[in-house]
């Protein structure tokens, strides 16, 4: 089934209510926060589980047979519920992308929401509650941010250009991360959806993930991709189309880069 224009923009203006409403909610609950560790490396707070069902209900009303995908799945992991029509449609949903953040009470953190069909990221909203930063994109047109077309240039990877990295290297700090900081401007914003967004509008040359999940880098795929930047697996590989039925919250490895610098890091990457 193809999606026409009429139907995208449907599927995007519910996008961006559902993430503004969410992330509306999430700054009214910064003060209030109560955290539990979730597992080694991860946070869970009230918050995610309310946005989370905001952003769920706002998206039922237009849509009650889509499937959802999202993080918070409370004692039995993700939350997963499969389409019940005949779309192939299915929301992929992070509440609070960044709860580290937020549950110290840094106002660096981001709601991601998109709708993915037939395995593809085709709507993307990552909305930064804190700077009202709407980042959207719909395949097929252009990538946004607060309704004004972003690109990713084509700066090159040298100490005058920044590369977004994660903030945790459990097993040690890989040589590729340790290039990175000595010959670049590293940055670390605590949220995978905001440094993908970077990437589309050129204020990062690229960004690497080590351990993000589907809903962590499904909004911000599709907005670079959409811009005009790539993104790959580490090994260079397609990310989609992804079977959404066996998905079972695994990782997946994600480099994303303007097209100068893509190569570069993938060599740093071997």
């Amino acid at each position: 089934m193809v999606l026409n224009h009429g139907k995208l923009s449907r599927l995007m203006e519910t996008a961006i209510v559902a993430a503004r409403l969410a992330g509306q909610r999430a700054m009214e609950e910064m003060d209030f926060v109560k955290a539990s560790v979730k597992n080694e490396t991860e946070h869970v707070t009230h918050a995610d589980l309310q946005c989370q069902q905001v952003i769920v209900d706002r998206i039922k009303q237009a849509y009650p047979d889509h499937g959802f995908i999202a993080e918070e799945g409370g004692e039995t992991g993700i939350f997963k519920q499969v389409p019940r029509g005949s779309e192939d449609i299915w929301w992929i949903i992070d509440p609070i992308d960044g709860t580290a953040n937020f549950v110290h009470g840094i106002p660096s953190f981001t709601v991601c929401v998109a709708a993915i069909h037939e395995g593809r990221p085709v709507v993307g909203a990552v909305f930064e509650p804190a700077t009202d930063s709407m980042f959207t994109a719909v395949v097929g047109g252009e990538a946004q941010l607060n309704s004004r077309r972003i690109a990713p240039g084509e700066a090159k990877m040298d100490r005058f250009s920044s590369v977004g990295i994660d903030s945790y290297y459990n097993e040690g700090v890989p040589a590729w991360v340790c290039h990175v900081i000595q010959h670049t401007r590293s940055r670390n914003f605590g949220t995978t959806g905001l440094h993908l967004a970077y990437v589309a509008r050129g204020a990062l040359v690229a960004t690497v993930a080590a351990r993000p999940k589907l809903w962590d880098i499904a909004a911000g795929a599709v907005i670079v991709e959409t811009a005009g930047a790539i993104v790959t697996g580490w090994k260079g590989e397609k990310l989609f189309p992804i079977d959404l039925q066996s998905y079972d919250g695994h990782e997946i490895n994600t480099v994303a880069a303007n097209k100068k610098v893509h190569k570069e890091i993938l060599e740093l990457l071997k």
